[in-house]
């Protein structure tokens, strides 16, 4: 199939491409109906609602969902130890339930019977997928629901799915030619290490293997690995963000210009300290409101991601604002003027720099105002002249903040092995 076909379309028109503020009065009108459900069947979200002196009808508009508290996912499993086994949460019976899985950290997370649960029909067909896809699944199977939330997404929009787990890379690579597949979901590494064994065996991956499309989540897709994946390999990669506690968060749209909104959600940016939310372009953690989810109707759950979003127009003609791209997670922000800053963007900078050998950034307090400093450990063979105002240009581009710039021997970097370091003393 042509990329251009696969990019073509929506899987539901009218609501991908309703007007915003048309959008946003149906998010409130379903918000409504989901915080009724909430209070009334869930022991859990009525206690965050008497918590802060509020009933279900003060909710009538996005902007009020602030007034509540945000539940940490970094807190389930203390939750659930406390009121076992959903912590309260859950707005059903158990027997109403088709399974139960335990996440990492052993947190359990139920699944209802309702048709496309996760919510992953529509992020998978506006990545790329068409109901013809035969499509390799290596996201696990064993407990966690990572292999049957993509399975049912999958089959649900008429593909045939290979429901391969993770590991064992000569099967892998054995089903994907026998078996002429075209498609994969998983992480991006793993796709990487099916290559790597295909021409280990040696074959031309692109020639003997009929791979078209792989739709990756669950690690950072970055521009090198996308780029030889498309570019060397002729494969169309797109990115959506899920967890196994709210099912579909945001997608990749054919623009690659950031990850739609998913529907049936709300999605807040919002600041990790206060839980007010952020505008366009301020990183703070994603929190996600379901609606239409009677069995588990979580009321602003903190993923403890950190992203961004933007909310002008994008070609594609979907209307949900973007995030643009995960920078880290909450246990691991630095705040500096008021801004957050992660480990991540550190990084980001020193890659557009191959001179850079090593960085830091470090925070130092002066006269009762923040000071930012990037140190930068040059390889022998370059040289600082002109490479300064170019750094400071990139660390305003990637972290938002001004930053004086400094070159240094990579023995001069105190604690070297954070990328963040906080001076800064508050008595």
């Amino acid at each position: 199939m042509k990329k251009e076909e696969r990019l073509r379309g929506y899987h539901d028109e009218q609501l991908e491409t309703l007007p915003w503020e048309e959008k946003k009065r149906l998010l409130e009108n379903q918000l409504q109906r989901a915080v009724l459900i909430a209070f009334e069947e869930a022991p859990a979200m009525r206690e965050k609602f008497n918590e802060a002196g509020m009933g279900p009808t003060d909710i009538r508009s996005l902007e009020d969902l602030q007034s509540l508290a945000i539940t940490p996912k970094a807190q389930m499993r203390q939750l659930q130890q406390a009121s076992p086994p959903f912590g309260g949460f859950l707005g059903v019976d158990m027997d109403k339930l088709r399974r139960i899985y335990t996440s990492p950290g052993a947190i359990f997370d139920p699944e209802g019977h309702q048709a496309d649960y996760w919510r992953l029909q529509g992020v998978f067909f506006n990545t790329g997928f068409r109901p013809a896809d035969r499509v390799l699944n290596t996201f696990s199977y064993h407990l966690t629901p990572g292999g049957l939330m993509c399975d049912e997404g999958l089959s649900g929009i008429g593909c045939s799915v290979v429901p391969g787990g993770i590991g064992n890379t000569e099967t892998q690579v054995q089903l994907m030619e026998e078996l002429k597949l075209t498609g994969y979901v998983g992480v991006p590494s793993f796709l990487q290490a099916i290559i790597e064994r295909a021409e280990q065996e040696g074959k031309d991956f692109r020639r003997d293997c009929s791979l078209e499309i792989a739709v990756t989540a669950g690690e950072m897709l970055t521009d090198v690995s996308r780029r030889r994946l498309e570019e060397d390999y002729g494969i169309l990669v797109r990115q959506f963000l899920a967890t196994a506690d709210v099912g579909a968060i945001a997608y990749e749209c054919g623009e690659k210009n950031g990850m739609h909104f998913a529907d049936y959600r709300i999605t807040e940016v919002v600041d990790p300290e206060t839980g007010k939310q952020l505008g366009a372009g301020q990183v703070g953690e994603v929190v996600v409101t379901l609606l239409e989810n009677p069995v588990y109707p979580l009321i602003r759950f903190g993923t403890g991601d950190l992203s961004y979003y933007e909310d002008e127009s994008c070609p594609c003609g979907r209307t949900s604002p973007r995030l643009m791209k995960l920078v880290g997670r909450v246990d691991q922000v630095t705040k500096v003027r008021g801004m957050f800053i992660h480990p991540s963007q550190v990084e980001e900078v020193v890659a557009a720099f191959p001179e850079i050998q090593a960085a830091q950034a470090v925070v130092e307090r002066e006269q009762d105002r923040d000071k930012l400093t990037f140190c930068a450990v040059l390889d022998q063979t370059s040289s600082q002249e002109g490479l300064a105002p170019s750094l400071q240009e990139k660390i305003r581009s990637v972290l938002k903040l001004r930053a004086d710039v400094t070159f240094v021997q990579a023995g001069d970097l105190r604690e070297s092995e954070k990328r963040i370091l906080d001076l800064r003393k508050w008595d």
